[in-house]
């Protein structure tokens, strides 16, 4: 419990009275005036805070009046059941939780299983065989219990001995998962034919998974994420540079790496294989750490990443009642994320599982600004929301009684907020910059102005929110007008908004605009982007098929209005800390200036008609992209594809570097008017390379993590690699990544297929690169998020759009010559406001 503050308020309108009242929750502000003796004083402890008396006294748990006479105690039950209730809802989840990792931690046994092992070894006892082959005797001689008969003696040891067989069972069946979930030559085989082996592996995978997994439940049989050696390793790089440099760098390349594998290589590789021997991940927590945590610069657009709403359809134009369905719909995803009913992930047409560990902090979760270094804290639970509307903060409870409020009810609570007409405090309004400037001033600022008082109690609330909400009073998305710009000013907006309008920290915050569009923003250190895909999949696909809106457009219930109002929080801003929030301002100001996007859609052919060419759409758009950067800039750059490696326990991502040797060769043969058919043998050795590349980073064979891991043991060890520090400085001008569609099942995308989603992306990584996020939609469409800085001449999001969208008609008129069609403008369809 955060430390308890006491304020005194002069009641104006009785003199003769002073209250003392002691607040348990943030949100209350020191009185001004000095106790004064009184012949009466009455003393509140009070529950939920509010604004008004009138609320306050619907949330006295207890008062008592001190007089003359003795003290008159009255308590209040309604306050009381509330506490009461709060405790049973605390006490549900602990066992819900309890059972949950027994569970899990049986897994691919069930618990039951237990019972049938026990009657079983029992029921040989009565045909006087022996299973144990004497070890139930032996146990059954060193009871400690000797007072029971020799009968009940022998019962006992045989349930010991059960127990004993049924663990060993238990952990040999894992130890078997494990070792099957480390096969991964299934990947490298050529799609559509599976090799013998192949097919009994897939089969003993499923004898070994059993059956209804939890969330959680794969997690203990997960291999580890393997250690390349150093000589692969370096063989890779070098192989990947090669298309990048001419032979005289090459040469000094090559040199400067043998160096390193034949001396420094060596020690650092022997740390290494120590941390892989003991860490379930060697790479998960140093990356967490050294590239998210430590890096002080501003996170805003260079780190967090964004989702969009449906692109094509608004379920509702009302504001507080989109805002009601998906706040509702994310504490019915957290719901099935406590009580572990969200199914683990999986590789798409596979049974193979993917790690859920980044799952775990979806909610309740913050980071914290240091001057050396952020942290990540997690909290266990958190009944509210923190709504951000005209420069106001206020916490709203989404629980009432230990029910979720409904969603009439969120919509009627995000209504008085919107109608509030209070004015922000001193400072309060644009206090949101500072999370969004550098990393050490939000640290020192935090520390000396919100680290005691009204200011810490408001500032904890906000962290320990289960997430945060933004009020937008702009309109966004494809608008009326059916302007080309729209989605580019509204992929800006959830990328870093006005700079301080969002709450940069928090784990996810999401977005409602006044037209009833939405859209979410996350923080990258927790967890990657397809973790906040799949909660935000779920959000979006619950809020229009399963919640609805009625016929006026709003949400459907009734609406309890005597609930309390929202909370607002209440801060005391100094003069100096507003100059600070100013100065973080500026900077992140300049940064979101600096920011030029382009979203959009390709129409004419999507995945579909890429794989009639027998072509991988992925392999498909990165040559395209290779193609289109090489006809923008002259020249070919260091590329990163982002790829996941959950295959492993604790695993997050690898970089495919898919500038090869193969890719430069078809891009120069195919701009040097070389003939159709050599340059379609060189595409599809170029895009088998990229396949393979791919693979070899899903399964651990990737370049940059290894690379990058023994950079921090030298760091750590105090000695300097030439070799290592040339590896870590390049820069990633073009930064792409592919956004998955992970829940198909939710909905019939055929039948509704206006409902599909905009897609989401992240800002440029290099200050003179492009950052490019991709994703295919049903059968016959791509969406592309460009992003890149005004302040580079050498770069433009919209000229580049056009290259990469000239580039995809190219490659499918070189690969199917028939399919020929020209390319159109990008026409905008008329978006549905209202789906009744």
């Amino acid at each position: 419990m955060r430390d308890v503050k006491t304020f005194c308020e002069e009641d104006q309108s009785d003199l003769e009275r002073t209250t003392c009242s002691t607040s348990l929750l943030p949100g209350n502000t020191r009185g001004k005036s000095p106790i004064t003796r009184k012949p009466e004083r009455e003393v509140q402890v009070l529950g939920p805070a509010t604004v008004k008396m009138a609320e306050a006294h619907q949330a006295v748990a207890f008062q008592f009046t001190v007089t003359p006479e003795g003290i008159d105690l009255q308590l209040s039950h309604q306050a009381l059941s509330e506490i009461y209730l709060s405790v049973v809802r605390s006490w549900k989840k602990r066992i819900i939780r309890v059972k949950n990792r027994v569970i899990s931690g049986v897994y691919p046994a069930s618990p039951s299983s237990w019972l049938f092992v026990v009657i079983a070894i029992l029921a040989t006892m009565y045909t006087r065989s022996d299973p144990s082959m004497g070890l139930i005797a032996k146990i059954q001689e060193h009871l400690p219990v000797s007072q029971i008969s020799t009968q009940c003696q022998a019962v006992v040891s045989a349930v010991v001995f059960s127990t004993m067989l049924w663990l060993l069972l238990i952990f040999t069946m894992r130890l078997c998962l494990k070792q099957l979930l480390s096969y991964h030559r299934w990947m490298f085989e050529q799609h559509g034919k599976m090799s013998t082996t192949t097919k009994i592996w897939v089969a003993l995978v499923r004898i070994f998974s059993g059956r209804k997994p939890l969330l959680y439940s794969y997690q203990g049989s997960l291999p580890n994420l393997p250690l390349p050696a150093v000589k692969d390793t370096v063989k890779r790089y070098l192989e990947s540079v090669r298309p990048l440099v001419d032979d005289a760098e090459f040469e000094r390349r090559n040199k400067l790496a043998s160096e390193f594998e034949s001396s420094l290589g060596k020690r650092l590789q022997w740390y290494l294989k120590l941390k892989a021997l003991w860490a379930s991940n060697y790479v998960s927590d140093w990356w967490e750490e050294y590239v998210y945590l430590r890096g002080r610069g501003p996170i805003m657009v260079n780190s967090n990443y964004y989702g969009m709403d449906f692109q094509y359809v608004t379920p509702t134009p009302i504001q507080a009642a989109r805002a009601g369905n998906t706040i509702h719909a994310f504490f019915l995803y957290r719901r099935k994320l406590n009580k572990e009913e969200i199914k683990p992930s999986r590789i798409p047409g596979t049974v193979i599982p993917l790690c859920s560990a980044q799952c775990e902090r979806i909610y309740n979760t913050t980071r914290i600004p240091g001057e050396e270094t952020d942290t990540v804290q997690h909290w266990e639970d958190s009944d509210y929301i923190v709504v951000y509307h005209k420069g106001r903060y206020y916490r709203l409870r989404v629980y009432q009684a230990g029910r979720l409020l409904s969603p009439r009810e969120i919509e009627f609570q995000i209504q008085r907020i919107l109608d509030d007409t209070t004015p922000p405090s001193k400072g309060e309004a644009k206090l949101g910059a500072l999370t969004a400037g550098e990393r050490i001033a939000w640290s020192k600022a935090r520390q000396k102005y919100f680290s005691s008082g009204v200011n810490k109690r408001s500032l904890d609330c906000i962290e320990r929110a289960a997430f945060f909400v933004t009020l937008d009073d702009d309109e966004r998305g494809m608008m009326a007008d059916n302007s080309p710009e729209g989605l580019d000013r509204y992929a800006k907006s959830l990328l870093h908004g006005n700079c301080y309008d969002r709450w940069f920290d928090k784990s996810f915050s999401v977005v409602y605009y006044k037209n009833g569009k939405s859209g979410i923003n996350g923080e990258h250190s927790w967890a990657d982007a397809p973790v906040v895909a799949h909660l935000w999949e779920y959000v979006l696909t619950t809020d229009s098929f399963q919640l609805g809106y009625n016929e006026e457009g709003h949400c459907k219930g009734e609406v309890d209005s005597s609930l309390p109002r929202p909370q607002k929080l209440n801060w005391e801003i100094p003069s100096e800390c507003e100059e600070q929030i100013s100065r973080s301002l500026e900077v992140a100001q300049a940064l979101a200036d600096d920011v030029d996007f382009h979203v959009f859609s390709l129409r004419d052919f999507g995945k579909g008609k890429i794989k009639k060419c027998r072509v991988s759409p992925d392999a498909f758009v990165q040559m395209a992209l290779q193609l289109a950067y090489f006809r923008d800039r002259g020249t070919f750059c260091l590329t990163y594809e982002a790829s996941m490696t959950r295959l492993f326990r604790e695993g997050r991502t690898e970089t495919v570097r898919s500038c090869s040797n193969e890719s430069s060769a078809f891009v120069r043969a195919l701009q040097g008017g070389e003939p159709a058919d050599v340059c379609r043998r060189l595409f599809r050795a170029a895009s088998e390379k990229h396949q393979q590349l791919y693979r070899m980073a899903m399964t651990g064979a990737g370049i940059d993590r290894h690379l990058f891991c023994l950079y921090l043991v030298s760091k750590y060890l105090g000695v300097e690699s030439p070799f290592l520090k040339e590896v870590l400085s390049e820069p990633w001008r073009l930064s792409t990544s592919q956004t998955p569609v992970q829940q198909v099942e939710l909905f019939d995308l055929v039948n509704h297929p206006e409902y599909i989603s905009c897609g989401g992306g992240f800002g440029p990584v290099a200050d003179d690169g492009y950052g490019v996020s991709y994703m295919f939609l049903a059968e016959n469409m791509v969406n592309f998020h460009i992003s890149c800085k005004h302040s580079c001449s050498d770069t433009d999001a919209h000229g580049f759009g056009g290259q990469i969208r000239t580039a995809l008609h190219d490659l499918l008129h070189l690969l199917d010559p028939l399919s020929r069609e020209p390319v159109k403008k990008e026409e905008s369809k008329a978006e549905v406001k209202k789906e009744k």
